[in-house]
């Protein structure tokens, strides 16, 4: 959940942020296209450099990024960002939640104490769902 004021108005997008190369191809614009959270319209940025990181709600850091994790992770931590990536070392560089891959399934590793430092609420189905990491 994010703070009302991670909004500039009452009608402001909700962004998904995807830094350095895109490994969804068409697929997440596509899958987000004419949806909304809550009155928010769901829009997808991609940002080349941590500099070009505008205001977002989540933010996907792909392995193998130019740019230091930390330095990514830096940029954005004092902002209410869901940061969202998939190196073996996000979460403990600052990242929120990791997706991994074990035994052919897609698993969660989340950091709670980060998110909510961040101004987040994880929700419980989630948390329930997820490894979490202190």
């Amino acid at each position: 959940m994010w703070p009302e004021s991670s909004f500039a108005t009452d009608d402001a997008p909700f962004v998904i942020g995807v830094l350095g190369e895109n490994p969804f191809g068409t697929y997440l614009k596509e899958t987000v296209s004419g949806e909304k959270k809550e009155n928010h319209p769901i829009t997808v940025q991609y940002y080349k450099d941590v500099k070009d990181i505008k205001p977002c709600h989540i933010l996907y850091v792909p392995s193998g990024q130019e740019q230091p994790l930390q330095e990514v992770l830096t940029a954005v931590q004092k902002r209410a960002v869901l940061t969202v990536g998939d190196a073996p070392d996000f979460i403990t560089k600052g990242g929120i939640i990791r997706f991994y891959t074990l035994s052919g399934k897609i698993r969660l590793q989340i950091q709670p104490e980060t998110a909510k430092a961040a101004g987040l609420t994880i929700s419980s189905k989630l948390l329930r769902l997820a490894e979490l990491v202190q």
